[in-house]
């Protein structure tokens, strides 16, 4: 998009970044909510003086600003039209932290785990703690007035606020506002003192009351407040923050109660509230996908207490059970159990977009699709006691609509969280859509509740504020803005003169019919739009701690919201609506930040709705490229099975030459390899050519080795060591017919036409007997064949079967040898669990069997770096050695002499080679060593 006058001149006058191409924009059309609105421009601040210039440049040419943080608000209040204001990037620094006063002084843009990381040495933290503290931040927090599983003790942000500066619309003088008011609009103090009776009678009493402006704060006993928090970015834009801070527990221990249904574990909660627990949080069965420990129940209650030590805080758990009237009950005091079971919680608001059937009761009439489910009415809050009554109702509603939801949240503040299927492509589902919400607006009211109970009205609701306040208070709700914002520039449509709640939705953009594509999508009917559909913003990939996890290792690496799974996903949306990204699949903005994608596949299981950004990768650039030249990489590692085939006979000679260093550099630079990279060494002998010349004892039943590509030329050791432990439990590998090939190397590179036919062929020389199960060793092979073979060819069962047939070696092990017992090793590990093995196939029985053997340690989580073709293209050094440091690096240094280094990817080792010079090897060749003794 050209410069406009504008955009020039903030880019004149700011030291921060100003971004009005189409990545920029397309990447801040949507939050985590159902809305779409296409900004004119991305302003990124570098301090408080760049923000009030651009809200002066903004006001002189008449264009709306919208704040925005972690862009994960859910009822559109993150998205507009004119410029929007990214603090993430650099307005991200804790000013202060006193533990004395136990305050810190913040930055918007500081995300909140980060300052809970910071206060931590101190026993300190902020009490809110909504779901999404990995990435959110403390300036939406303050926005939506956010509040978290632990408000039952700590109360909202609001509770948890000492003072902020602002500047308003037009920029000008910064504001400090506390209580008080030392500073405030002209009007501001008069409007309040004309209107005491109203405020006290017009807001209903109850814990999670977010819904619009907080007019009650203004009054004279109460302080007074400026009541900034919850307005949503409408009034003032926050450029710091004083926060409170509390004194974390010394020890946790959390009780789960389990009751016959969600209504009965709702009237339960708020008889728990007197023993003063951290948490009362409820879900029911229908949001559990796996069981995960939980007791007995069709409903669970997450109560967690506190204490100086373990034994006080288990005891008060456990005075917790005795209160507790429930079906059945276990107190959890291990963290790691604790944290599988915090993530069911933490995860809902992306699994319950996905229903686990795949579709709703009600899809034939209209709602909902694929098993689709939205936010909309995703926090409404009642008074604890009514909670169970109004669930039931709630419950009711849904069915009488034809609707199904998930209800799950905060029980002891009475603020519910569901996603419901509403069919938000058609005009019927959308006319239902409004018809629900009204109808939803009356019983929350008929209950004494509020529209929200912590995420904010936005787009979603602020329509329908007046039945929750009446024409009275919303008339007030307006003249509050004017006294802020009297030009109407701040974040416009949202709260005051509201825009509707059916305009804006953002699946209405996209293409009617399905999309013509090369994969078979099943989990999304086939449609291609469904699948990035599934993308809802809730940004866990945004996540910046390493963990366990791998999504999103190009994030980590760097920072930018282009290359995390939800930017990609956003690119893709608005290459298919077609209004911001208008070259379709030869989009240069989509393909770029794709490139940076790994193909590592952890989105697809640490994604809660299971975005597969690989897959949408590898569709993109089938896509992208057809009928022109590709990049040298994709023909040189895209075609690496063929040439490794023809390049075997003359391994020692290709190896002799890759030492000449001119060579080896003219080797790189006509393959589009980085510089960086050493070339692998090819293997002298095959290991098919080994398993030829080779008498094989015949001591059990067959077992189908697959001779992936890497294991055959490249370490064929690998190869040699699997049929030593598979002899060894009783069984006899045998190897399929020569010309075998998952197709990996093809799907990467996006080669979908030649991954196809390399599949069918494939396909067509199997000649074992179905059924058999196929050993891969190398876990990238195997989940391709698990994955990608039956989505490339959904018409073929022999994909199907062959997908099925797949196993590692310690699964097969522990299938069909279960009384083998591994030589016992006894030694330490550290090293990698391959990404694809993480996110494809799982790794449990490997766990199980570095048990048996006495191999003690935890490998890494997140991506090696190098990821297959990734990190020898050229260009992407930098980045993945970036990741490589996120996990792997480190532990490796950390390892005391002796440690065994595992691997069982040939990436993940080539990585560890090359960049610690250290080598790793794969589980059967350290089992295969032990059967030495």
């Amino acid at each position: 998009m050209p410069a406009t006058d504008l955009t020039r001149a903030l880019a004149q006058a700011l030291h921060g970044d100003v971004e009005s191409d189409a990545t920029a924009r397309a990447l801040t059309t949507m939050d985590a909510s159902n809305y779409r609105r296409v900004p004119h421009a991305v302003v990124a601040p570098r301090d408080t003086a760049d923000v009030a210039e651009a809200l002066r440049i903004c006001r002189e040419h008449a264009t709306p600003v919208v704040p925005r943080g972690g862009g994960t608000s859910i009822a559109g209040q993150a998205t507009g039209t004119g410029v929007v204001l990214d603090f993430t990037r650099h307005m991200r620094r804790i000013l202060d932290l006193d533990p004395a006063s136990r305050t810190a002084v913040v930055q918007p843009g500081v995300v909140l785990d980060d300052l809970r990381a910071a206060a931590a040495p101190y026993g300190l933290t902020f009490g809110p703690d909504p779901s999404t503290h990995s990435r959110c931040t403390l300036g939406g927090m303050i926005g939506n007035n956010s509040c978290g599983a632990h408000s039952v003790a700590w109360g909202t942000t609001a509770d948890n606020l000492r003072s902020l500066r602002v500047v308003r619309y037009g920029g000008g003088e910064t504001l400090h506002l506390g209580r008080g008011l030392p500073d405030a609009p002209p009007g501001l103090h008069a409007f309040a003192a004309d209107h005491l009776a109203l405020l006290r009678t017009g807001f209903p009493e109850l814990p999670r009351r977010i819904s619009g402006y907080a007019l009650d704060a203004l009054l004279p006993e109460h302080g007074p407040d400026p009541a900034l928090c919850g307005s949503e970015g409408t009034l003032a834009v926050v450029t710091e923050a004083t926060v409170r801070l509390v004194a974390t527990p010394g020890a946790r221990a959390l009780a789960v109660l389990g009751y016959a249904d969600e209504a009965a574990a709702a009237e339960a909660a708020p008889g728990l509230l007197p023993y003063g627990p951290l948490t009362v949080e409820g879900m029911a069965a229908d949001l559990v996908r796996e069981p995960a420990g939980l007791p007995r129940g069709g409903a669970w209650l997450f109560v967690e207490t506190g204490g100086d030590t373990p034994a006080e805080a288990h005891a008060h758990a456990a005075r917790i059970l005795r209160a507790a009237d429930a079906l059945d009950s276990t107190v959890v005091t291990e963290p790691g159990a604790m944290r599988t079971l915090w993530r069911i919680r933490e995860d809902a608001a992306g699994t319950a977009t996905r229903m686990p059937d795949g579709g709703g009761t009600s899809r034939g009439s209209g709602a909902g699709r694929g098993g689709e489910a939205w936010p909309g009415w995703e926090d409404c809050a009642v008074p604890p006691a009514r909670l169970g009554p109004y669930l039931r109702d709630f419950r009711a509603l849904l069915a009488a609509h034809g609707l199904r939801g998930t209800p799950y949240g905060h029980f002891g503040d009475g603020c519910i969280h569901v996603r419901i299927d509403f069919d938000l492509l058609t005009d019927d589902g959308i006319a239902r859509f409004r018809r629900f919400s009204e109808d939803q607006a009356d019983l929350v009211v008929a209950h004494g509740g509020s529209l929200s109970g912590e995420h904010g009205d936005g787009q979603a609701r602020a329509e329908l504020l007046p039945r929750m306040y009446g024409d009275e208070m919303v008339g007030l709700f307006t003249r509050f803005k004017d006294l802020w914002d009297p030009d109407g520039g701040l974040n416009p449509g949202i709260l005051a003169r509201p825009a509707r709640l059916d305009e804006n939705l953002r699946f209405a953009v996209l293409p009617r019919r399905p999309v013509d594509v090369a994969f078979g999508y099943p989990h999304d009917g086939g449609d291609f739009s469904a699948a990035v559909r599934r993308c809802v913003g809730v940004a866990k990939c945004r996540t910046q701690t390493a963990g366990p996890d791998v999504m999103c290792p190009s994030f980590r690496a760097t920072g930018e919201e282009a290359h995390s799974t939800r930017g990609r996903a956003r690119l893709l949306h608005e290459m298919l609506a077609g209004e911001v990204i208008t070259d379709g699949w030869r989009s240069t903005e989509v393909r770029d930040a794709l490139d940076l994608c790994l193909s590592c596949k952890g989105c697809r299981t640490d994604c809660p709705v299971g975005v597969d950004m690989a897959t949408y990768k590898a569709e993109f650039l089938h896509h992208h490229y057809k009928g022109r030249p590709r990049p040298a990489a994709h023909y040189a590692m895209g075609g690496l099975p063929r040439w490794l085939r023809l390049a075997a006979p003359f391994a020692g000679l290709l190896n002799a030459l890759a030492r000449v260093r001119p060579l080896a550099a003219l080797a790189r630079r006509l393959g589009g390899i980085d510089p960086h990279r050493t070339l692998p060494v090819l293997a002298r002998r095959t290991f098919r050519s080994w398993v030829r010349t080779r008498r094989a004892p015949g001591a059990g039943p067959d077992v189908v080795l697959w001779p992936d590509t890497f294991t055959d030329h490249l370490s064929p050791e690998v190869g040699r060591a699997a049929v030593r432990v598979l002899e060894a439990a009783g069984r006899t590998p045998v190897l399929p017919r020569r010309g075998v090939c998952c197709g990996l190397t093809y799907v990467s590179t996006g080669r979908l036409d030649a991954a196809r036919a390399v599949m069918r062929r494939t396909l067509d020389r199997l000649d074992h007997a179905p059924g058999t199960p196929v050993v891969v060793l190398e876990p990238s092979c195997a989940a391709t064949l698990r994955m990608d073979l039956p989505e490339l060819l959904p018409d073929d069962p022999r994909a199907a079967r062959l997908a099925a047939s797949v196993r590692t070696l310690a699964q097969y092990l522990e299938e069909y040898a279960p009384d083998w017992t591994p030589p016992r090793l006894d030694r330490r590990i550290a090293g990698q669990t391959h990404c694809h093995q993480h996110a494809v196939l799982g790794d449990a029985a490997e766990r199980r069997l570095r048990e048996k053997a006495g191999l003690t340690g935890e490998l890494s989580g997140g991506c090696c770096g190098l990821a297959g073709n990734f990190g020898f293209e050229k260009g992407h050094w930098d980045v993945s050695v970036a990741c490589a440091e996120d996990q792997l690096l480190p532990s490796v240094r950390a390892t005391e002499p002796g440690t065994e280094l595992l691997a069982d990817g040939f990436s993940c080792r080539t990585q560890l080679d090359q960049l610690a010079g250290r080598r790793a090897r794969h589980l059967a060749e350290v089992l295969a060593e032990g059967l030495d003794g």
